[in-house]
Order: structure tokens, then C-alpha cells, then sequence
């Protein structure tokens, strides 16, 4: 494995670091009204990274699922408040999967004036790649589902939604318009809605018995690459507040106790690191990473939740004063631990595979 960057990996990286630099202070975020900064989200539109990982044909720019991961990275290096994780994860299935007509909608992904989303979680159900939801055919091509999906991110303003279903010959993906109402928020603010299927047309994506999982191995490497930001630097800012807050003359640094829970904290982040880079290899080369994503993604929730409660720890009070920005980190990370299940679901999930295998 070959985790260098390219010449234009790192022109992408520093595109978007340049960009998420300037736009990302918190004086910027404190101001938002809402969660969704739309003239961020437009930026980066026209700077041709939302559409980085989309097909040309589309209109994006023809690269792969690495690129994507930076710019994820970057995302939660910066805790940007724009859809990149939520949005262009959906996107890569319905480019992958879907029609030339249902694929027409990235155009507007890409020049970032749509938005696609998956509904990929049901209420009481840990394991999404088993979803409640049914879908019936009825006549020749007429599919319905029945079921719901909770937590729909940013649904009011969605498009399209992916939507996983069990069928009789297994589970699929279906298309459904997007819109409703916003029910709730999660822990770092963003909206999500529910959406109630009762005999509801659907329009089929693809009946791939394996393109769940397809989504799903993406889905999980995705969070675990804003993880990383996200931890990364949580990391950083605890370095550097230890460093120059004092007490009884010196550096709070300088405390055995906490340089040794930071550099717990740093093994953590290295963890994530490698192995998110390891599945985003392994994808990016068409190379099987079930049990590599379901891994970076143990390690993005159960690392990710070490680095967020040690660097409130060891900023004290002002770890959770809102005038200080690490408050974002720890609300981030955990949204990004417990989507799509935390670490004890990733755990079982291995374990089942595990158990699966001929001795």
C-alpha cells in the first residue's frame, strides 16, 4: 500500500484547505443563523470540489474516493457547516448505480445548487445494512415501500434520497423525492427529518443485492475520514492550550498526567489515520474492505471519543465555554461517532464475520 499523494491530491488538499483557512473562523460560525452555510457550500461548488469525485459526464471532475476523504478531512479539521459528508456519499451511489436520467440530478450536486441524501437509519434497528423498510413490486416496474427512516439529514432541502429497502430477493436501493420537515437536530446542529413510507412509489436505483454494502463500506470510511479532522485537530488545540496555560509556575504541559493523556489522545489519532487510510486504499483500488471500513470506523468512534473527552479534560472550564471553538469538536465528534452505529456495533458486526469464517 501506497498512501503518498498525488500532484493533484495535494493540489486538491490545498485548494480546499486554502478555502476552509479563510471562510471557517469562528467568528464566521458564531454569525450563522443555521446550520447549512450555503455561500460556503457555493464556494466550494465553484471551486470544483464538490464535484471532484463525480463522473465528468456529470459534471464533476472524474477523480476517485480518495479525494474525497481530504476534502471530508478538511471538513472536520474546520468543522465546516456544509453537507459534503451527508450529501456527496449519496451521490457517489447514485453515479455508480443509477440510470443516465437519475444521474442527471449530480449536475446540480456538483454546481452545488441540489442537494442528495440517504436515509440509511431506521429507529430501534442498529445494523442499516438490514434495513425494515420493504419495497413490493407491483406490476412490471411500479415498486411501493412501506417502513420509515429516521434522522434523514437536511430532508427538508434534499432533492433525492437514497433509500435502502428489503425486497423478496434481497435489499435494494430505491429514489424518493426529498422535502418535508425538519423534526430535530443532532448533536452539532445539524437538521433531520423522518420519512413515513405507506404504500409509497419509489423509484428503483438498483436491486444489486450487494450495492448496500457497496454504499454502506463508503458510508463508514467517509465518517471516519471527517473523524479524523475533526480529532486531529481537537488534538492540536489541546497541545497548544496546554503549552501556554500556566499553573504553580509552569506549563500545564509539563503535568505527567496530562502529557500522558495527550499522548494517548495522539496514538488515538494516529489509529484513525491509518487505518482510514488503509480502507480508502483498498476502495479507491476496487479491493474488498468490508471488514477495513467497519475497523476505521471503530477506531473513528471509539478513538474519535477518547480525543474529544480528553482535550475537554484537559482544557478544564474553558473546554466547554461557546466562546472558545473546541466546544464544535466534541459535539462533532460525537455525531460522528454514533452515525451509522458506534463502536459496539462495529464490534459485532466484525465478530459476526468472524464467527462466519471456516475454521
Amino acid at each position: 500500500m501506497d498512501f503518498t499523494l498525488t500532484g493533484d491530491q495535494q493540489a486538491l488538499l490545498g485548494l480546499a484547505k486554502d478555502i476552509l483557512d479563510k471562510e471557517c473562523t469562528t467568528k464566521r460560525l458564531d454569525a450563522l443563523q443555521e446550520w447549512f452555510d450555503a455561500p460556503l457550500h457555493r464556494q466550494l461548488a465553484e471551486a470544483g470540489l464538490l464535484g471532484a469525485a463525480l463522473s465528468e459526464d456529470v459534471g464533476g471532475g472524474g477523480l476517485g474516493f480518495t479525494e474525497l476523504t481530504l476534502l471530508l478531512e478538511q471538513v472536520g479539521v474546520h468543522v465546516a457547516q456544509v453537507p459534503v459528508l451527508e450529501v456527496l456519499v449519496p451521490a457517489l451511489a447514485i453515479d455508480r448505480l443509477g440510470s443516465e436520467e437519475q444521474r442527471q440530478v449530480l449536475r446540480g450536486v456538483a454546481a452545488g445548487t441540489e442537494l442528495v441524501v440517504g436515509a440509511l437509519t431506521e429507529t430501534g434497528r442498529e445494523d442499516p445494512s438490514r434495513p425494515a423498510t420493504t419495497a413490493t413490486l407491483q406490476g412490471a416496474s411500479t415498486w411501493l415501500l412501506n417502513g420509515a427512516k429516521s434522522a434523514v439529514p437536511l430532508l427538508d432541502r434534499a432533492a433525492k434520497v437514497v433509500v435502502p429497502a428489503a425486497t423478496a430477493s434481497g435489499t435494494a436501493l430505491f429514489l424518493v423525492d426529498g422535502g418535508g420537515t425538519a423534526t430535530g437536530t443532532t448533536s452539532h446542529g445539524l437538521p433531520v427529518g423522518e420519512l413515513h413510507f405507506d404504500g409509497t412509489a419509489a423509484e428503483l436505483l438498483t436491486d444489486d443485492p450487494g450495492a448496500l454494502g457497496w454504499l454502506l463500506d463508503r458510508a463508514y470510511v467517509a465518517i471516519a475520514s471527517t473523524a479524523l479532522g475533526v480529532s486531529s485537530h481537537a488534538l492540536r488545540l489541546s497541545a497548544a492550550y496546554t503549552t501556554t496555560r500556566e499553573q504553580f509556575g509552569r506549563a500545564i504541559a509539563t503535568f505527567q498526567a496530562v502529557g500522558h493523556r495527550l499522548a494517548d489522545a495522539y496514538i488515538d489519532v494516529e489509529g484513525i489515520r491509518l487505518t482510514t487510510l488503509q480502507a480508502v486504499w483498498l476502495l479507491d483500488e476496487g479491493l474488498p474492505a468490508h471488514d477495513e471500513a467497519r475497523i476505521a470506523k471503530w477506531w473513528a468512534a471509539e478513538g474519535g471519543h477518547r480525543v474529544a473527552h480528553a482535550a475537554q479534560h484537559v482544557h478544564g472550564g474553558v473546554g466547554i465555554d461557546l466562546d472558545y471553538e473546541l466546544h464544535r469538536y466534541f459535539t462533532w465528534s460525537k455525531y460522528l461517532e454514533f452515525t451509522l452505529g458506534g463502536a459496539t456495533a462495529q464490534s459485532l458486526s466484525l465478530g459476526a464475520t468472524l464467527a462466519a469464517e471456516p475454521v
